[in-house]
């Protein structure tokens, strides 16, 4: 007769076991199927389907537009992350203090998170029209800021941080929340001055949150798809082309399934090398043993 602690272990399994499908199904066939993919030269225009073994991934190293991608994603992620968190930081700060409306303040901050990314993106844009923006109008400058390189990149990145700090301010407003309000008022007591008290205090208790906050932004950065290409497509001379947009472009633009595939996987590799390493330092910077 099974033991008591085996039905229950065959009840855990029973009950855990439609979730476990249903990842398999959303998360781990397509993650097969795109490796598998990768793994052949599939070209529909053609009709060209044979197997390439890692070929794809050989001329993935010696592709120039590979590397000009990556480097574009490294950018626009250590541009964007860090300030998001900065500006969240402040934000989250204005927001936990003792403001009449206070309220009213969180709902506004909020706004920006709340709009479809693709329709901040086109409003943007228009924004940011050389011709007919009112950003260039109410500047007095004639520059084409999505159109010309170094100044589309940068354009993109402000964008992201416009839509995406609202996020990370709150979060660190509920990490901020959770300090115990008797710390400060011993500080206070042995007369810490304001400055004192956050450096002291409020960092480094806010420190998890912020790491957490860092990871969620890192990954979404390093992925980013739909706002620049709404803004540039890649563009201007493929100067905002990431990862994501040049994958997109050679699957369904020219057809190369194949390269795609690699591309996709390759990126996929990227941001679970990413998640690794940064829960790993995570982990050792707040005391947890794998």
């Amino acid at each position: 007769m099974p033991r008591p602690q085996s039905i229950e272990r065959y009840q855990t399994y029973g009950l855990i076991a439609p979730a476990v499908l249903v990842l398999l199904g959303v998360a781990a066939y397509p993650i097969v199927s795109a490796i598998w993919l990768s793994l052949h030269r599939l070209i529909l225009v053609f009709h060209e389907q044979s197997f390439a073994g890692l070929r794809n991934y050989a001329f993935l190293i010696r592709d120039d537009r590979f590397w000009s991608a990556l480097g574009h994603t490294a950018y626009f992620t250590l541009v964007s992350v860090p300030a998001e968190l900065l500006l969240g930081l402040l934000f989250a700060l204005l927001l936990n203090s003792t403001l009449p409306a206070r309220g009213a303040l969180r709902a506004a901050v909020l706004v920006p998170w709340a709009v479809p990314t693709v329709v901040s993106a086109k409003i943007w844009a228009w924004l940011l029209d050389p011709d007919f923006g009112p950003f260039n109008a109410l500047t007095s400058a004639r520059v084409n800021w999505l159109g010309t390189p170094g100044y589309a990149m940068h354009a993109a990145i402000w964008v992201d941080v416009w839509k995406t700090t609202p996020f990370v301010s709150i979060l660190l407003l509920a990490g901020l929340q959770t300090i115990p309000a008797h710390v400060y008022e011993a500080a206070r007591v042995d007369g810490a001055s304001g400055w004192r008290t956050f450096r002291s205090i409020t960092l480094p208790l806010l420190f998890p949150p912020m790491l957490v906050a860092a990871l969620f932004r890192m990954l979404d950065a390093f992925r980013v798809f739909d706002s620049i290409y709404v803004l540039t497509q890649g563009g201007p001379a493929n100067t905002t082309e990431t990862l994501s947009i040049y994958a997109y472009k050679t699957l369904m633009r020219s057809g190369d399934f194949g390269y795609g595939s690699a591309l996709a996987v390759t990126t996929f590799v990227c941001v679970m090398s990413i998640s690794g390493l940064y829960l790993k330092s995570l982990g050792r910077n707040l005391g947890i043993r794998s």
